[in-house]
């Protein structure tokens, strides 16, 4: 039961939050953007517009692959979204571009979730081998300790699922509002790209919950061992 509440249920709504994120992808980038602007165009205008023009917008390689990336100042757009001419292009060019105008302004939550990467990137790594480990998988009964560690190890990764959530959403902000502000969308245009923005977080939130939930299995884990 407990591996149902905690991995699969989590999983499952993973699922259904990435098949909806697809499916209204989809839907809307078969409706073209009325000011006929490329992803790549939006992005350009909406950075320049921003005063950044240190931040250099390519097109990058598979599908909803997109992300900014503060080592290089890239903006790094999928090939649908980099040459797409539609409102769900425009909606996330504008919203990766919302990374861009973060770094350029010292949007703090960025700034925490980039200090923590190289944590997080050892952590990732390391914990669910000595998490198993520490369970017992590996060596019988398991130990206390390293389950310990490996509860350590885990939460840095939720902490950082945690954070990148106000930065998701954040960005998300930054590009309705610039994009209504400077009437690149209509109303009802502004309100589709909205929704492609929304189930796009929800990815976000989804893993959030995963991660949290998985910590506290562990935890009970460590806690009712404890009692034994």
């Amino acid at each position: 039961m407990n591996i149902l509440i905690f991995f699969l249920l989590p999983m499952i709504l993973g699922m259904v939050v990435s098949m909806r994120l697809k499916s209204k992808f989809r839907e809307y980038s078969e409706e073209p953007l009325s000011e006929g602007l490329s992803g790549k165009e939006v992005a350009e205008r909406m950075l320049h517009e921003n005063g950044i023009y240190d931040v250099q917008v390519v097109s990058g390689h598979g599908f909803l692959s997109d992300h900014y990336n503060p080592t290089d100042k890239t903006v790094n757009l999928s090939p649908d979204v980099y040459g797409g001419r539609s409102i769900a292009a425009a909606a996330v060019a504008a919203h990766e571009c919302g990374h861009a105008v973060q770094h350029a302004t010292g949007y703090a939550m960025l700034q925490l979730r980039s200090k923590l990467v190289p944590i997080v990137q050892i952590s990732t790594t390391l914990s669910q081998w000595v998490l198993l480990a520490g369970a017992g998988l590996f060596f019988g009964r398991g130990n206390q300790t390293v389950l310990l560690i490996g509860i350590i190890l885990f939460a840095a990764s939720t902490l950082f699922s945690l954070i990148t959530l106000p930065v998701e959403y954040d960005a998300s902000n930054r590009a309705l509002k610039w994009m209504d502000s400077t009437g690149l969308t209509h109303r009802a245009e502004h309100d589709k790209a909205a929704d492609a923005l929304k189930w796009a977080a929800r990815t976000y939130v989804v893993a959030a919950i995963a991660s949290v939930a998985q910590l506290l299995y562990y935890v009970m884990l460590f806690n009712n061992r404890n009692r034994d």
